[in-house]
């Protein structure tokens, strides 16, 4: 630890809460102007590079309460992008699965959004967002160890 003062913290706090804030509207924007929330965005990402996912499990990988899921399950659903799928060896478990036509639209979709964020993202070099990361992940994992 160091004996910096502590508005050096605050500073932090707010300089890192306002990068978020003007990250999170940008996307929100873009996931809005393509018919999605973020919720219903996270869902179909994981959905899309991970494969079918127990519902039960979804809520912890996305960071959302289990509870918005089955809403956010039904609505993609009833756009035709996921699909329930009940386990074989469990009929306690159902699956959340990417349908066709939902990998189509992410397919024409993701790219776009991996456009975005590297554009939002290019007033800072490759080293320096290779040096923002690791700062990040020290400072979110000391602070869940304080827990």
């Amino acid at each position: 630890m160091t004996n910096e003062q502590p508005n050096n913290a605050l500073k932090l706090f707010v300089v890192l809460s306002r990068a978020h804030k003007v990250i999170h509207e940008c996307t929100n924007q873009f996931f809005q102007e393509n018919g999605l929330n973020p919720t219903e965005f996270a869902v179909l990402e994981l959905l899309y590079h991970k494969g079918k996912q127990p519902l039960q499990q979804i809520g912890n990988k996305i960071l959302l309460a289990s509870g918005s899921i089955t809403y956010v399950v039904d609505k993609l659903e009833g756009r035709g992008y996921i699909t329930r799928v009940s386990s074989d060896t469990d009929r306690r478990v159902t699956y959340a699965e990417i349908t066709k036509e939902g990998t189509t639209f992410m397919d024409e979709l993701f790219p776009r959004h991996e456009q975005q964020l590297k554009q939002l993202m290019d007033v800072l070099s490759a080293e320096e967002k290779d040096q923002m990361i690791e700062l990040l992940k020290k400072l979110g994992l000391s602070i869940k160890n304080l827990s």
